[in-house]
Protein backbone atom coordinates (compact mmCIF):
# COMPACT_ATOMS: atom_id res chain seq x y z
CA UNK A 1 0.00 0.00 0.00
CA UNK A 2 1.06 3.62 -0.45
CA UNK A 3 -0.08 6.59 1.58
CA UNK A 4 -1.86 7.90 -1.50
CA UNK A 5 -4.62 5.29 -1.10
CA UNK A 6 -6.11 4.51 2.30
CA UNK A 7 -7.55 1.07 3.06
CA UNK A 8 -10.19 0.45 5.71
CA UNK A 9 -11.10 -3.21 6.25
CA UNK A 10 -14.34 -3.08 8.21
CA UNK A 11 -15.55 -5.99 10.38
CA UNK A 12 -18.81 -6.14 8.41
CA UNK A 13 -17.02 -7.35 5.28
CA UNK A 14 -16.83 -3.97 3.53
CA UNK A 15 -13.51 -2.50 2.39
CA UNK A 16 -13.28 1.25 1.82
CA UNK A 17 -10.55 2.39 -0.57
CA UNK A 18 -9.91 6.14 -0.44
CA UNK A 19 -7.74 8.07 -2.88
CA UNK A 20 -6.08 10.54 -0.52
CA UNK A 21 -4.52 13.24 -2.66
CA UNK A 22 -7.10 16.09 -2.55
CA UNK A 23 -4.38 18.70 -3.12
CA UNK A 24 -3.85 17.26 -6.61
CA UNK A 25 -7.56 16.64 -7.17
CA UNK A 26 -6.91 12.93 -6.58
CA UNK A 27 -5.36 12.62 -10.04
CA UNK A 28 -4.01 9.27 -11.18
CA UNK A 29 -0.35 9.91 -10.49
CA UNK A 30 2.09 7.02 -10.34
CA UNK A 31 1.74 6.95 -6.54
CA UNK A 32 -2.05 6.75 -6.74
CA UNK A 33 -1.95 4.11 -9.47
CA UNK A 34 0.38 1.93 -7.44
CA UNK A 35 -1.74 2.47 -4.34
CA UNK A 36 -4.91 1.42 -6.14
CA UNK A 37 -3.26 -1.71 -7.55
CA UNK A 38 -2.10 -2.74 -4.07
CA UNK A 39 -5.48 -1.94 -2.50
CA UNK A 40 -7.50 -3.93 -5.03
CA UNK A 41 -5.11 -6.86 -4.62
CA UNK A 42 -5.48 -6.73 -0.83
CA UNK A 43 -9.27 -6.66 -1.15
CA UNK A 44 -9.35 -9.64 -3.50
CA UNK A 45 -7.05 -11.74 -1.34
CA UNK A 46 -8.91 -11.21 1.95
CA UNK A 47 -11.75 -13.77 2.23
CA UNK A 48 -13.36 -11.76 5.04
CA UNK A 49 -14.00 -8.84 2.68
CA UNK A 50 -17.00 -9.28 0.40
CA UNK A 51 -17.54 -5.87 -1.19
CA UNK A 52 -15.45 -2.74 -1.74
CA UNK A 53 -16.28 0.97 -1.95
CA UNK A 54 -13.94 3.23 -3.90
CA UNK A 55 -14.05 6.90 -2.93
CA UNK A 56 -11.71 9.88 -2.47
CA UNK A 57 -10.77 12.52 0.07
CA UNK A 58 -12.21 16.02 -0.11
CA UNK A 59 -15.40 17.22 -1.73
CA UNK A 60 -13.99 18.85 -4.87
CA UNK A 61 -12.74 15.89 -6.86
CA UNK A 62 -13.29 12.16 -6.86
CA UNK A 63 -10.53 11.99 -9.47
CA UNK A 64 -9.61 14.63 -12.04
CA UNK A 65 -8.09 12.04 -14.37
CA UNK A 66 -4.61 11.09 -15.50
CA UNK A 67 -1.47 13.03 -14.64
CA UNK A 68 -1.04 15.16 -17.78
CA UNK A 69 2.28 16.57 -16.52
CA UNK A 70 3.64 13.04 -16.30
CA UNK A 71 2.45 12.31 -19.84
CA UNK A 72 4.27 15.42 -21.12
CA UNK A 73 7.47 14.56 -19.26
CA UNK A 74 7.41 10.98 -20.54
CA UNK A 75 6.32 11.87 -24.05
CA UNK A 76 3.66 9.20 -23.59
CA UNK A 77 1.95 7.94 -26.71
CA UNK A 78 -0.14 4.78 -26.27
CA UNK A 79 -0.64 4.16 -22.52
CA UNK A 80 0.69 0.76 -21.39
CA UNK A 81 -2.08 -1.81 -21.07
CA UNK A 82 -1.45 -2.23 -17.35
CA UNK A 83 -0.97 1.45 -16.54
CA UNK A 84 -4.22 1.74 -14.60
CA UNK A 85 -5.58 -0.74 -12.05
CA UNK A 86 -9.11 -1.21 -13.39
CA UNK A 87 -11.38 -3.69 -11.63
CA UNK A 88 -12.36 -6.64 -13.85
CA UNK A 89 -10.15 -5.33 -16.66
CA UNK A 90 -6.44 -4.99 -15.95
CA UNK A 91 -6.74 -6.61 -12.53
CA UNK A 92 -8.67 -9.71 -11.48
CA UNK A 93 -11.53 -9.21 -9.04
CA UNK A 94 -14.25 -11.72 -8.20
CA UNK A 95 -16.23 -9.57 -5.74
CA UNK A 96 -18.58 -6.60 -6.25
CA UNK A 97 -17.47 -2.99 -6.08
CA UNK A 98 -19.15 0.40 -5.62
CA UNK A 99 -17.81 3.80 -6.66
CA UNK A 100 -18.76 6.62 -4.27
CA UNK A 101 -18.17 9.76 -6.34
CA UNK A 102 -17.79 12.90 -4.24
CA UNK A 103 -16.72 15.54 -6.77
CA UNK A 104 -15.55 15.77 -10.37
CA UNK A 105 -14.94 12.47 -12.11
CA UNK A 106 -13.25 13.55 -15.32
CA UNK A 107 -11.43 11.37 -17.88
CA UNK A 108 -9.58 8.76 -15.81
CA UNK A 109 -11.86 9.63 -12.91
CA UNK A 110 -14.87 8.61 -14.97
CA UNK A 111 -12.89 5.54 -16.07
CA UNK A 112 -12.30 4.20 -12.55
CA UNK A 113 -15.87 4.97 -11.47
CA UNK A 114 -17.22 3.22 -14.57
CA UNK A 115 -15.06 0.17 -13.87
CA UNK A 116 -16.88 -0.47 -10.58
CA UNK A 117 -20.08 -2.52 -10.63
CA UNK A 118 -22.25 0.18 -9.07
CA UNK A 119 -22.04 3.92 -8.56
CA UNK A 120 -23.34 6.26 -5.86
CA UNK A 121 -22.80 9.97 -6.52
CA UNK A 122 -22.94 13.15 -4.50
CA UNK A 123 -25.47 15.63 -5.87
CA UNK A 124 -22.49 17.96 -6.30
CA UNK A 125 -20.55 15.50 -8.47
CA UNK A 126 -19.89 16.01 -12.16
CA UNK A 127 -18.81 13.54 -14.82
CA UNK A 128 -16.97 14.10 -18.12
CA UNK A 129 -14.99 12.18 -20.72
CA UNK A 130 -12.62 15.02 -21.52
CA UNK A 131 -10.01 13.28 -23.67
CA UNK A 132 -11.00 15.12 -26.86
CA UNK A 133 -10.09 18.38 -25.12
CA UNK A 134 -6.43 17.32 -24.77
CA UNK A 135 -5.93 15.20 -27.86
CA UNK A 136 -6.06 11.86 -26.07
CA UNK A 137 -8.36 8.87 -26.51
CA UNK A 138 -10.93 7.05 -24.38
CA UNK A 139 -10.99 3.41 -25.54
CA UNK A 140 -11.78 2.46 -21.95
CA UNK A 141 -15.23 3.99 -22.47
CA UNK A 142 -16.37 1.23 -24.84
CA UNK A 143 -18.26 -0.74 -22.11
CA UNK A 144 -20.48 2.33 -21.67
CA UNK A 145 -22.60 1.01 -24.54
CA UNK A 146 -23.99 -1.53 -22.07
CA UNK A 147 -24.83 1.18 -19.53
CA UNK A 148 -26.23 4.18 -21.39
CA UNK A 149 -27.90 4.85 -24.78
CA UNK A 150 -25.68 5.06 -27.85
CA UNK A 151 -26.50 8.63 -28.83
CA UNK A 152 -25.83 9.91 -25.33
CA UNK A 153 -22.53 8.02 -25.24
CA UNK A 154 -21.61 9.52 -28.60
CA UNK A 155 -22.32 13.06 -27.41
CA UNK A 156 -20.36 12.63 -24.20
CA UNK A 157 -17.27 11.31 -25.97
CA UNK A 158 -17.35 13.72 -28.93
CA UNK A 159 -17.98 16.92 -26.96
CA UNK A 160 -16.06 16.22 -23.76
CA UNK A 161 -18.61 18.30 -21.86
CA UNK A 162 -19.44 17.59 -18.24
CA UNK A 163 -22.80 16.40 -16.97
CA UNK A 164 -24.29 16.77 -13.51
CA UNK A 165 -24.84 13.92 -11.09
CA UNK A 166 -28.57 14.25 -11.69
CA UNK A 167 -28.06 13.79 -15.44
CA UNK A 168 -25.75 10.84 -14.80
CA UNK A 169 -28.50 9.29 -12.71
CA UNK A 170 -31.10 9.93 -15.41
CA UNK A 171 -29.10 8.19 -18.13
CA UNK A 172 -28.31 5.18 -15.93
CA UNK A 173 -24.64 5.79 -15.16
CA UNK A 174 -25.36 6.34 -11.45
CA UNK A 175 -27.43 4.02 -9.25
CA UNK A 176 -28.15 6.37 -6.35
CA UNK A 177 -27.75 10.06 -5.52
CA UNK A 178 -26.90 11.41 -2.08
CA UNK A 179 -26.35 14.73 -0.40
CA UNK A 180 -22.59 15.37 -0.19
CA UNK A 181 -22.49 14.77 3.55
CA UNK A 182 -24.42 11.50 3.18
CA UNK A 183 -22.44 10.01 0.27
CA UNK A 184 -20.44 7.40 2.16
CA UNK A 185 -23.39 6.42 4.33
CA UNK A 186 -25.47 5.89 1.19
CA UNK A 187 -22.75 3.74 -0.38
CA UNK A 188 -22.43 1.75 2.85
CA UNK A 189 -26.19 1.21 2.92
CA UNK A 190 -26.11 -0.13 -0.63
CA UNK A 191 -23.21 -2.41 0.28
CA UNK A 192 -25.11 -3.64 3.34
CA UNK A 193 -28.10 -4.53 1.16
CA UNK A 194 -25.83 -6.66 -1.02
CA UNK A 195 -24.24 -8.30 2.02
CA UNK A 196 -27.68 -9.49 3.15
CA UNK A 197 -27.64 -11.91 0.21
CA UNK A 198 -25.95 -15.30 0.22
CA UNK A 199 -22.30 -14.85 -0.86
CA UNK A 200 -22.43 -17.51 -3.58
CA UNK A 201 -25.71 -16.11 -4.88
CA UNK A 202 -24.21 -12.62 -5.08
CA UNK A 203 -21.21 -13.96 -6.96
CA UNK A 204 -23.38 -15.96 -9.37
CA UNK A 205 -25.63 -12.93 -9.86
CA UNK A 206 -22.69 -10.72 -10.73
CA UNK A 207 -21.38 -13.36 -13.13
CA UNK A 208 -24.80 -13.53 -14.79
CA UNK A 209 -24.85 -9.78 -15.44
CA UNK A 210 -21.35 -9.79 -16.91
CA UNK A 211 -22.01 -12.85 -19.07
CA UNK A 212 -25.16 -11.23 -20.41
CA UNK A 213 -23.21 -8.13 -21.50
CA UNK A 214 -20.67 -10.20 -23.41
CA UNK A 215 -22.79 -12.86 -25.10
CA UNK A 216 -25.92 -13.33 -27.13
CA UNK A 217 -29.12 -14.45 -25.41
CA UNK A 218 -28.80 -18.23 -25.83
CA UNK A 219 -25.09 -18.36 -24.98
CA UNK A 220 -25.56 -16.13 -21.94
CA UNK A 221 -28.39 -18.31 -20.61
CA UNK A 222 -26.28 -21.45 -20.90
CA UNK A 223 -23.22 -19.84 -19.36
CA UNK A 224 -25.24 -18.32 -16.51
CA UNK A 225 -26.74 -21.71 -15.68
CA UNK A 226 -23.25 -23.18 -15.46
CA UNK A 227 -22.08 -20.25 -13.32
CA UNK A 228 -24.97 -20.81 -10.89
CA UNK A 229 -24.62 -24.58 -10.49
CA UNK A 230 -22.17 -24.44 -7.57
CA UNK A 231 -24.47 -21.98 -5.81
CA UNK A 232 -27.49 -24.27 -6.17
CA UNK A 233 -25.49 -27.19 -4.71
CA UNK A 234 -24.26 -25.15 -1.73
CA UNK A 235 -25.29 -25.40 1.91
CA UNK A 236 -26.53 -21.81 1.69
CA UNK A 237 -29.04 -22.85 -0.98
CA UNK A 238 -30.64 -25.08 1.66
CA UNK A 239 -30.24 -22.57 4.48
CA UNK A 240 -32.15 -19.82 2.67
CA UNK A 241 -35.47 -21.70 2.23
CA UNK A 242 -35.08 -23.26 5.69
CA UNK A 243 -34.65 -19.84 7.33
CA UNK A 244 -37.66 -18.51 5.41
CA UNK A 245 -39.81 -21.42 6.59
CA UNK A 246 -38.62 -20.95 10.17
CA UNK A 247 -39.21 -17.18 9.99
CA UNK A 248 -35.64 -16.22 10.93
CA UNK A 249 -32.69 -14.50 9.29
CA UNK A 250 -30.49 -16.88 7.33
CA UNK A 251 -26.99 -17.62 8.55
CA UNK A 252 -24.81 -17.61 5.43
CA UNK A 253 -21.67 -19.75 5.37
CA UNK A 254 -20.53 -18.91 1.84
CA UNK A 255 -20.37 -22.60 1.00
Amino acid sequence: MTEAVLFDARPDGIAILTIDRPESRNALTREVREGLAAAWDRFERDPALRIAILTASGDKAFCAGGDLKEMVENGMQVPPRDMFALPYDTIHLSKPTIAAVNGVAFAGGWMIAQACDLCVASTAARFAITEVKVGRGSPWASPLIHMIPQRIMMELILTGKAITAQRAYEIGLVNRLAAPEALLDTALALAAEILEGAPLSVQAGRDTVMLATEMGRAAALEAARDASEAMYRSADAQEGPRAFAEKRRPVWRGE
